[in-house]
């Protein structure tokens, strides 16, 4: 296999980069893989229930991005790796693993993976998903509402306590590294055909 192309999107939290990568992921098929930072949570095992929902989980120091960045190399040498399954529930690491095979291109996604300087090395390129903050919190309150089942009022407080200080702290500072910026997030569709069509272009080479 010729070298495997790895590409990072990044972007605050809720900025659409799911929509980025479902939409590079879909024109690929099983020539892609992915791998989300969000995978990689700290299992944070030693804590009670009540004390690991105290924890900054926006922060780098929340993440086991060493592990990330093991599995990556790993995937780069043609070596199957099994991924960690993460509980937005439970606020933990499950017991299960998920098999991830090799693949012509690893997509890596997370709000801060551009912060960690190991891990932005191991990139070939790298996309930062840019939209506005306004309109970043509308989405997380609905995502965070109906999908993990928190209260409006714990997913205000934690935006206001954490999530914005923290992206102004180890994600808008890290754009500056970003090869490509997509303005509006999943709403551009020019910038996502563009990118698309360069990843299709990649996997098509001969093995």
């Amino acid at each position: 296999m010729k070298d495997i192309v790895v590409i990072g999107v990044a972007g605050g939290s809720a900025s659409g980069k799911t929509t980025v990568v479902n939409r590079l992921q879909s024109s690929c098929n099983d020539r892609v893989v992915l791998l989300s930072h969000d995978y990689y949570y700290k299992p944070f095992s030693e804590l009670s229930p009540e004390e690991r929902t105290k924890i900054n989980y926006d922060h780098p120091d929340a993440f086991d991005t060493e592990l990330l960045i093991k599995d990556i190399r790993k995937l780069k040498q043609g070596i199957a790796i099994d991924r960690p399954v993460y509980s937005y529930i439970e606020n933990t690491r499950l017991k299960e693993t998920v098999r991830v095979n090799p693949a012509k291109v690893i997509i890596i996604d997370g709000f801060m993976i551009f912060e960690n300087e190991k891990l932005r090395e191991l990139m070939d390129i790298k996309v930062f998903v840019d939209t506005d903050a306004d309109e970043r919190l509308i989405r997380r309150i609905k995502r965070d509402v109906n999908e993990r089942g928190r209260s409006l009022d714990s997913v205000i407080n934690q935006y206001t306590e954490t999530v914005k200080p923290m992206h102004e702290l180890f994600v808008e500072p890290y754009k500056k590294y970003a090869d490509i910026i997509i303005p509006r997030g999943g709403l551009n569709d020019i910038a996502i055909d563009m990118l698309v069509h360069r990843i299709e272009a990649i996997v098509e080479e001969d093995f």
